[in-house]
């Protein structure tokens, strides 16, 4: 497929951060038009109908800078575009739907357990940097509410598949999405570049018995989709591994969320 090109020759770019926007170098030429080659050179600049989109290897990022959009309670949360998607590079905080009504704060562990209805909690009943850990319930494509801003969806099984697959696969597109260095990763948070600057963070999870496990080891995603024996699809990041992987939990248990435009 064709696209409006930059296409990029002797031209380096070194990039200590480009989505927080460090300064940047470049050198040699550039030259304009359109190509057909597959994969398109590193470094390669393209218009996309919207916004100007360099490609790093595995996928197109946005070089417009990070854009903000705001939940029902006024919390700001960055995004990021992915291929051709806008993702919340922040987990969700909000304690309220997008409507106003409020989701139940729970931090009695018996009370969590009992619950067959939307709760949400932070982990060790204390505010995190990681954001709130929500029950499915909270998620479901059943509940006639929608925890995102207005415009945003829970993802799909399909949002993340589309995600993974823009980044190289389930084999390797951990590193790409995990939180780079130790601030909230466990060592040694293995190939966690965070080339993608989705900015994944290892939130850890409350259990459907009320306790809570692997804060700084682990990261663990809700879709929207449920599954048999009243259990939900997850998608989780590890401290020690490049991998995504996905699977289906107990809809009673806490997870992070994150937002995808729809």
């Amino acid at each position: 497929m064709k696209n409006l090109i930059l296409s990029i020759i002797l031209f380096t770019i070194s990039v200590a951060n480009i989505f927080s926007q460090e300064l940047f170098t470049i050198s040699g030429g550039i030259t304009i038009g359109s190509t057909d080659q597959v994969p398109v050179p590193d470094g390669t600049i393209r218009w996309n109908g919207n916004d100007f989109e360099v490609w790093k290897g595995s996928a197109w990022f946005s070089l417009t800078g990070e854009r903000y959009i705001r939940d029902r309670d006024n919390n700001k949360y960055a995004t990021v575009r992915i291929g051709n998607q806008l993702w919340m590079k922040e987990n969700l905080r909000v304690t309220h739907y997008n409507n106003g009504v409020s989701i139940p704060l729970v931090t009695d562990a018996a009370s969590w357990t009992s619950l067959n209805s939307p709760a949400y909690t932070w982990y060790d009943n204390a505010g995190s940097d990681f954001g709130a850990l929500y029950n499915f319930y909270v998620v479901a494509d059943t509940n006639r509410y929608n925890v995102c801003p207005s415009g945003w969806h829970v993802p799909t099984q399909g949002d993340w598949n589309i995600l993974i697959t823009n980044l190289g696969g389930s084999a390797g597109a951990g590193g790409a999405l995990k939180e780079a260095g130790l601030a909230h990763w466990a060592p040694p948070n293995s190939s966690g570049t965070n080339d993608s600057a989705f900015t994944g963070l290892p939130g850890g999870y409350r259990n459907a018995l009320g306790s809570f496990f692997f804060k700084s080891l682990f990261g663990f995603w809700w879709s929207n989709q449920a599954a048999p024996d009243d259990k939900a699809l997850f998608f989780s990041l590890i401290y020690n591994d490049i991998i995504i992987n996905s699977n289906n939990l107990d809809m009673k248990h806490g997870l992070s969320v994150r937002c995808i435009k729809d």
